[in-house]
């Protein structure tokens, strides 16, 4: 176990991570509207909102982790605006890091085995979880150095 990590016996965070490291959380993308897939693995929703038209029954979630979605200011202040993006992605890196409890319950989820993160944005490029995706991964890497 490196050093950094304490004398100590390891943290249950540390073995978590520690479990992690050995391979990159297996983490995909998909729209909310798209069909259920049995590869999508564990299926969490992670907007605020719940997506129009879709029925609870049929969206087959695991979770719905609302409490990972950006705030409402942040939201309404991106506006889905891909000239935005950049500055949406620094600011929602920000909540993420102060929102531990929430990414705590997804890094779980992916100690499981795959998760699926569902959106609701028309935008494939230019949305919240793909930050979150990002976010999930890079803090993998840095626990495993």
């Amino acid at each position: 176990m490196p050093e950094a990590m304490g004398a100590g016996p390891p943290t249950i965070g540390e073995r978590r991570w520690a479990a992690m490291s050995t391979h990159a959380p297996d983490i995909q993308l998909k729209r909310i509207y798209d069909p259920v897939s049995r590869d999508d693995g564990m299926r969490v929703l992670v907007d605020r909102l719940w997506p129009r038209g879709i029925r609870k029954e049929s969206a087959k979630l695991t979770l719905w982790l609302k409490e990972i979605a950006p705030s409402p200011k942040l939201r309404e202040w991106f506006g889905h605006d891909p000239a935005r993006f950049d500055e949406f992605s620094h600011r929602y890196r920000r909540e993420l890091a102060a929102n531990k409890e929430a990414v705590e319950r997804l890094e779980h989820l992916l100690e499981l085995g795959r998760v699926t993160l569902l959106y609701a944005a028309h935008d494939a490029a230019h949305n919240h979880a793909l930050v979150l995706a990002d976010y999930l991964r890079t803090a993998a890497r840095e626990h495993a150095l």
